[in-house]
C-alpha cells in the first residue's frame, strides 16, 4: 500500500509538473524542488590514477537509492554514465561509500536499499592523456521520503583532470647513481687515477699563496671533474634522444658491438695493450692549464680525464650500458654523476685534510693488481651483451634471408661455465698462482687478497649449481633465463617460439629462429594480443598482459624472483590467461600490417614494434616489464604494474584485486 501511494504521488507530480510547464510556458516560475544537492570533485591517487568523487546532500527524510536494487523493486536505482574517451579508462565500477539503510517490504514483497542524510559515490580511473582533459558525464536518480518520490533531470557533471607530469622511480635511479659511485671507487684505484690524488693536492696547496686559496682550487678542481663527466653523459643521452637507451638494450648489434668493446677493454686492462687517447689532445688541455685562474683549474681536470682514459673508459663505458638495459632517460646522466663524485671526493677531501695524505699507501705492483681484477670481470660483464645479442638476434637482411634469435650461441650453462672459469682465475691470480706481464713480483699473499680470493671462490662455487638447474637469485637477470638452457626447460606451448602474428606472415622471405626461451616454470603463454583475448572470452577468465623483451634483464628478475613464488603461479596458472608480448621481438609484419603510430609517430615493422605500440598507446608506458590484467575486451580491471618490485605480497594481491574486478 504504501509503495501504491509513493508511485502514485510520483505521477501525480509528474501530471502537475506537465500542466505547469502547459501554464507557466518555458518562461514560468514552476521548479521542481531539490531536495538532492550535488558537488563534484576529484582526487589524485599517483601519476596515472584519480578518483572521481560525486557527493550527494539529501533534505531531512529524503533518501536515494543504491546503483543495485532487489529485482522485485519498483524504485529507479542511481545510475552514472559516463563519457568515455581515449584521455582515460574507467577501472571497475562506481563505489557507493554512505549509511545504507536495507529494509523489508511485504506490500509488495521487495529489499529496499537506500542511503540516508549524504553518500559519495567514487569512480576511479586510469589516465592516458597527461596534458589534462575533462571527464564529462551524467546521473540520473530517484529521490524519496516516507510519502511520496520524485524523478529529478539527470544532472550533468564535469571533471576537469590536471595536467600530470609523470615522475620516474626514484629507487631506480638511485640504484644507477650507486652503481655509478662503485664503478669511481674502483676506477680510483687504479694506476691511472690513485697517484694523481697526492700529487695535485700538493700541487695546489704548494702553488698557492694560502692554504685557503690552495682548498678552493683543489674544490674547483674536484668540481670541474664532476661537471666535466656529467656534461659527457648529458652529450651521450641527448645524442641517443629519449628513445636511445631502449635500442641499445634491445638491439642484438649494438649488445655484439658493446661485447667486442668490452672484450678489447677487459685484455688492455690485463696488460694486452694499452688504450691512450691522442697524446695532442692532452697536450692542448696541460697547456691551457698552465695559464691559471678559472679556466687553469677546469683544464688540469680536463687533462686528468684524459689521460686517465685508458682506466675510466672501460668503467664508463660499462656504466653506459648498464644505463641502457634499464631503458631511462636520465640514466646515464645521474650514473655519470654518482661515477665523478667517487672519482673528485678524494681531491677535496684530502685539499681540506692534507695530513690525510700520509696515510695513503705507497703506489706500486697492486695497483696493477687492481687493473686486472678489473679486466677479468669486465670480460665476465661482456658475457651479458653476447647473451643479449643471442637472445634478441641479428636481424641480418641480405637476400630476402632473415636470421633472427634466440640462435643458441650463449645458452645459460655455457655462461655460467664461463663465469665460474673467470671468478676461479680471479682467485688464483690474488694468491699469485697466475702473473700478468706487468705485475711485480708478489712476495708474500696479505690478508686482504686471502679475503679478496676466498670471496671470489665462494662466487664460483655459488655458481656451481646453476649449471644443473639452480636458480641462482642473487645475480638475478645476468645470465640467460633457466629455460634457454642445453637440455631442459623447452616449452612446446611457444611453437619454437615464434609469434603467432610471425606465423601467420605472408612474405616470401625465409625466416630462421633456432631455438626458443619457452614460458617461465611451464606456464601456458601465448605471445599474440588478439588471440589471448578470443581464448579467455572462450573460457571465461582474465588476461595478464607480459609486455617483456628477450633484452629485459628486470623481467628475468621477476620471472625469478616474483612468479616463482607457488602462491603467484597458481594464480597465473589457474585464473588467468597469460599472453608474453616480446617488445624487441625482431620478426617482420607482412606488409599489410606495417604502419605508422597514432601514438608516437613511429614506423610499425616488426612484431616488437606492434607491442611496443600497444603499450605505449592503450596504457601510456614504455616500462620492462609491464603487468596489465584486462578482461576479453581489453578492459583494464586494476592499475598497471610496471618495473622490478620485488615484493610478492603485493604483486599477489595485484593479481587477486584483477580477479576480484573480473565480472564474466
Amino acid at each position: 500500500m504504501k509503495n501504491f501511494l509513493r508511485v502514485a504521488g510520483a505521477i501525480l507530480f509528474f501530471v502537475f509538473s506537465i500542466d505547469a510547464n502547459a501554464q507557466f510556458g518555458n518562461g514560468g516560475t514552476f521548479k521542481i524542488p531539490e531536495h538532492v544537492k550535488w558537488t563534484f570533485s576529484t582526487e589524485q591517487v599517483n601519476d596515472s590514477e584519480f578518483v572521481l568523487i560525486s557527493h550527494a546532500k539529501m533534505d531531512k527524510g529524503w533518501h536515494v537509492y543504491t546503483q543495485k536494487l532487489d529485482p522485485r523493486a519498483v524504485q529507479i536505482p542511481t545510475l552514472f554514465t559516463y563519457s568515455v574517451t581515449k584521455d582515460f579508462v574507467l577501472n571497475d565500477s562506481t563505489k557507493e561509500v554512505g549509511n545504507v539503510i536495507t529494509k523489508e517490504d511485504n506490500d509488495p514483497k521487495e529489499t529496499e536499499t537506500y542511503f540516508l542524510d549524504s553518500v559519495n559515490y567514487r569512480q576511479r580511473i586510469t589516465i592516458r592523456n597527461f596534458k589534462g582533459f575533462t571527464v564529462k558525464g551524467n546521473v540520473s536518480y530517484q529521490t524519496c521520503d516516507t510519502v511520496s518520490c520524485m524523478n529529478p533531470p539527470a544532472v550533468n557533471f564535469s571533471f576537469t583532470i590536471p595536467s600530470v607530469k609523470k615522475t620516474e622511480s626514484k629507487s631506480g635511479y638511485g640504484l644507477i647513481w650507486l652503481l655509478g659511485f662503485l664503478g669511481g671507487l674502483a676506477a680510483l684505484f687504479t694506476p691511472c687515477v690513485f697517484p694523481m690524488v697526492p700529487l695535485t693536492v700538493s700541487f695546489f696547496t704548494k702553488r698557492s699563496k694560502d692554504k685557503k686559496k690552495g682548498l678552493r682550487n683543489s674544490i674547483l678542481y674536484a668540481s670541474s671533474i664532476i661537471v666535466i663527466y656529467v656534461l659527457l653523459g648529458l652529450i651521450i643521452t641527448a645524442i641517443l634522444g629519449p628513445d636511445g637507451m631502449n635500442v641499445i638494450a634491445s638491439n642484438g648489434w649494438v649488445n655484439l658491438a658493446f661485447f667486442i668493446i668490452f672484450v678489447i677493454f677487459g685484455f688492455s686492462f690485463l696488460g694486452a695493450f694499452e688504450l691512450t687517447l691522442p697524446s695532442s689532445w692532452v697536450n692542448k688541455a696541460d697547456n691551457v692549464s698552465e695559464k691559471g685562474g678559472f679556466m687553469g683549474v677546469f683544464f688540469m681536470a680536463l687533462t686528468l680525464c684524459l689521460v686517465s682514459f685508458s682506466c675510466t673508459a672501460p668503467i664508463v663505458g660499462s656504466l653506459l650500458a648498464e644505463a641502457a638495459s634499464d631503458g631511462k632517460y636520465w640514466n646515464l646522466v645521474i650514473g655519470m654523476f654518482g661515477f665523478s663524485v667517487a672519482v673528485a671526493l678524494p681531491f677535496a677531501l684530502f685539499a681540506a685534510f692534507p695530513a690525510w695524505l700520509n696515510t695513503l699507501p705507497q703506489s706500486g705492483g697492486w695497483l696493477n693488481s687492481v687493473k686486472v681484477v678489473l679486466g677479468l670481470l669486465e670480460i665476465a660483464f661482456s658475457l651479458k651483451f653476447l647473451s643479449t645479442s643471442d637472445l634478441v638476434g641479428l636481424h641480418i637482411k641480405f637476400l630476402h634471408f632473415h636470421i633472427n634469435g634466440p640462435m643458441g650461441i650463449l645458452k645459460r650453462e655455457i655462461f655460467i661455465a664461463l663465469w665460474i672459469v673467470i671468478f676461479v682465475l680471479i682467485g688464483l691470480y690474488l694468491l699469485g698462482k697466475i702473473k700478468f706481464h706487468h705485475d711485480s713480483e708478489l712476495k708474500y699473499v696479505s690478508v686482504t687478497r686471502v679475503m679478496l680470493a676466498i670471496i671470489a671462490f665462494t662466487f664460483a662455487v655459488y655458481l656451481l649449481p646453476g649449471m644443473f638447474g639452480a636458480p641462482l637469485k642473487l645475480i638475478g637477470g645476468f645470465p640467460p633465463p633457466e629455460r634457454y638452457s642445453e637440455g631442459w626447460g623447452f616449452s612446446a606451448n611457444n611453437d619454437n617460439g615464434k609469434s603467432d602474428t610471425a606465423k601467420n606472415s605472408t612474405s616470401g622471405s625465409r625466416r630462421v629462429r633456432n631455438e626458443s626461451i619457452g614460458c617461465p616454470f611451464d606456464l601456458n603463454c601465448l605471445t599474440n594480443y588478439d588471440s589471448a583475448l578470443a581464448y579467455a572470452k572462450r573460457i571465461n577468465k582474465p588476461v595478464m598482459i607480459d609486455f617483456t623483451g628477450y633484452s629485459c634483464a628486470n623481467c628475468r628478475k621477476m620471472e625469478a624472483d616474483v612468479w616463482s613464488d607457488p602462491r603467484v603461479l597458481n594464480v597465473m596458472k589457474n585464473d588467468y590467461v597469460l599472453v608474453s608480448l616480446y617488445c624487441d621481438e625482431s620478426n617482420e609484419l607482412p606488409v599489410s600490417q606495417q604502419t605508422v603510430s597514432k601514438t608516437t609517430g613511429n614506423k610499425i615493422e616488426t612484431v616488437g614494434d606492434k607491442w611496443s605500440d600497444l603499450e605505449a598507446s592503450a596504457f601510456n608506458s614504455a616500462a620492462r616489464p609491464l603487468y596489465a590484467l584486462v578482461d576479453a575486451n581489453g578492459k583494464l580491471l586494476t592499475p598497471v604494474k610496471g618495473g622490478y618490485d620485488p615484493d610478492i605480497d603485493a604483486y599477489v594481491k595485484f593479481l587477486e584485486d584483477g580477479k576480484k574486478n573480473f565480472h564474466p
